[in-house]
């Protein structure tokens, strides 16, 4: 094999007259019954071929025997392409190269789909045939993406000061959200390590440790079910800062995202630097979720204080009984028939509702079935609440507060995109703040972190502790941008005595919490520092840009939805001699029924 002189994808009009030399993939091959014509493909680009039977009769013996996938090397000289045969699609289409020699460096099999963009093949396919499905042009382009974007951060954050560590992956279970991946210690037998759900505690003994300024792309682990935005293994930006308020951390990652939506992406930003700043209560309130979608308003409006005074039971009774009566106006749906209504109307009972009212605001007036229990002015109240228009439909839920905010919630982002509010190229971040430090769990009748037992409590809200968990706020944020949660942090206890005091709210006890976090809990102790921190999702993020609402497409090896692997069939069976080896012997369902 000769040395390569050019990629395919970067062969131009300033090589025309050049000899040489290139590598590739076979994208396509065209015998025009004389001259035959090959594309080769590499990870630039592709460029046109020319064998001529008159001119290189070896190479074109050769090339009567190539097939798509074929690996070649391929010397020739770059000539213009005769007037008219250019191709205006392709960065190379006023080139191509009249071929002197061909070697075939490896031939392949039939691919089991084509190597190209904008195909329709099941994902499991393309997932058993990954190193196939990496060759596509678009997945090459998410994966660079991928790599523009890691390298982007890098920059940013050694420009800021930060300092890279990477920190274990085999840590101590502490089990605390999600479940942990467990594996076994052949040394000690019965004993195990655990994979990190996220580097969280690691990170913040760094401060402990006086780093002052810690980040980490880190790969994290959670056994928990797959969906579209998650994976058993994910890979995040992990960072931590010693002597910071949370308004610090907020900078910083403002004029990150800034810089990766600007120098990466032809999109836009929909609000300029600082982003939004939002309460917890307030986007309920607003939009009935945590993650809002600000691209578009159509925000929900509460009508209970109208509801109660109404002759309608569903209403009446709903207020009397402390929920409420909130709704959102769907523009231009006035005319929706009552196919298109009972959809509307199942879609909330999917999410918890009794059923939905519907209000339609026609050209020829209000149409409702609940228009005789209300007068004429109780009417006008509603459609002034929700600022209706003249062919919107009001979708209105009389329920509990959080049944009413989760339907609505839904109901707005599912009907904002159905009907085409949501502009892909727009970029709408905000930040989400002032969270419950805990809520309760009833079916284990305790408190648990809202985001996990290391966030700090408002100061002034300590007091609360005891008295009134409910009404303390918690020092963490969420960063939202059009719709997902990108990422989450907060800032951290780091004092003993309100670290030990917050366990005891979440019913650990003393021993529980000492054997589980006695690490933490001495290394407070020896000077730690006040400290914050954040974790964005990579793979959320670079599905931002490319604009795939599953994280899967820009993973290079992501697993199925079901947490197999098609390619290389994990997780599998091991040989019983390790697992003798590792003390353990396996009780699968079917044993313990026998």
């Amino acid at each position: 094999m000769k040395q390569r002189t050019v990629y395919c994808g970067e062969v131009t009009t300033s090589d025309i007259g050049k000899q040489i030399i290139l590598n590739g993939w076979v994208q396509r091959r065209r015998d025009h019954g004389g001259l035959i014509f090959v594309d080769l493909r590499d990870r630039t680009g592709v460029v046109q071929t020319v064998i001529d039977p008159q001119v290189a009769p070896s190479a074109h013996e050769v090339a009567e025997t190539v097939r798509s996938e074929y690996v070649l090397e391929i010397t020739g000289e770059v000539r213009r392409r005769p007037e008219g045969t250019e191709n205006p699609n392709l960065p190379t289409g006023e080139v191509e190269v009249a071929v002197s020699e061909i070697e075939i460096l490896n031939t392949a099999k039939t691919p089991p789909f084509p190597i190209a963009d904008d195909i329709n093949v099941d994902e499991t396919l393309r997932l058993t045939y990954r190193y196939l499905d990496l060759r596509r042009p678009e997945m090459q382009r998410k994966i660079f993406l991928r790599h523009r974007i890691v390298k982007l951060i890098r920059d940013f954050m050694d420009g800021r000061g930060f300092i890279e560590v990477e920190t274990p992956i085999l840590i101590k279970s502490t089990p605390e959200g999600a479940r942990d991946y467990l594996v076994p210690c052949r040394i000690y037998p019965g004993t195990f390590y655990a994979l990190p759900q996220s580097p969280q505690q690691l990170k913040q003994l760094l401060m402990v440790a006086g780093f002052e300024k810690y980040f980490q792309i880190a790969k994290c682990f959670r056994d928990e079910e797959s969906r579209a935005d998650r994976q058993p293994e994910f890979t995040q930006l992990d960072l931590e800062m010693s002597f910071v308020k949370q308004e610090d951390v907020f900078e910083l990652m403002d004029d990150l995202h800034a810089d990766i939506i600007e120098k990466l992406s032809n999109k836009r930003l929909k609000f300029p630097k600082p982003f939004p700043r939002l309460t917890y209560n307030e986007v309920m309130r607003r939009f009935g979720i945590d993650k809002p979608d600000l691209r578009f308003g159509m925000e929900l409006y509460d009508i209970t204080d109208i509801a109660a005074k109404t002759n309608f039971q569903v209403f009446k009774g709903t207020a009397e009984s402390g929920g409420e009566v909130k709704g959102i106006a769907l523009p231009g749906c006035a005319g929706y028939s009552r196919t298109e209504i009972d959809d509307l109307t199942q879609f909330a009972k999917t999410f918890g509702a009794k059923g939905l009212v519907t209000i339609a605001l026609t050209e020829d007036g209000v149409k409702s079935s609940i228009a005789k229990f209300l007068t004429e002015d109780q009417m006008s109240a509603i459609l002034e609440r929700a600022e209706a228009k003249t062919g919107d439909l009001l979708a209105i839920v009389a329920d509990q507060p959080a049944v009413v905010a989760n339907v609505l919630g839904r109901m707005r982002a599912d009907m904002g995109k159905k009907l085409g509010m949501t502009d892909k190229d727009e970029v709408a971040f905000c930040w989400v703040v002032d969270f419950p430090l805990v809520e309760w769990k009833a079916e284990e009748n305790r408190w648990d972190a809202m985001h996990h037992p290391f966030t700090s409590p408002h100061e002034d809200d300590i007091q609360y502790l005891d008295t009134d968990p409910a009404r303390v706020r918690a020092w963490c944020y969420d960063m939202v941008c059009n719709g997902f949660e990108l990422g989450s942090g907060s800032i951290r206890i780091h004092r003993r005595d309100i670290q030990q005091k917050v366990f005891e709210l979440m019913s650990y006890s003393e021993e529980d919490a000492q054997a589980r976090f006695g690490h933490m809990l001495e290394a407070f102790e020896y000077g730690a520092p006040p400290h914050g921190g954040f974790a964005t999702g990579l793979d959320r993020t670079v599905t931002l840009l490319t604009d795939d609402e599953n994280i899967r497409e820009v993973m290079a090896y992501p697993k199925a939805a079901s947490g197999y692997d098609p390619m290389t069939k994990a997780p599998s069976t091991v040989d019983p001699a390790q697992l003798e080896e590792l003390h353990i012997a396996l009780r699968l369902d079917e044993d313990i029924e026998e």
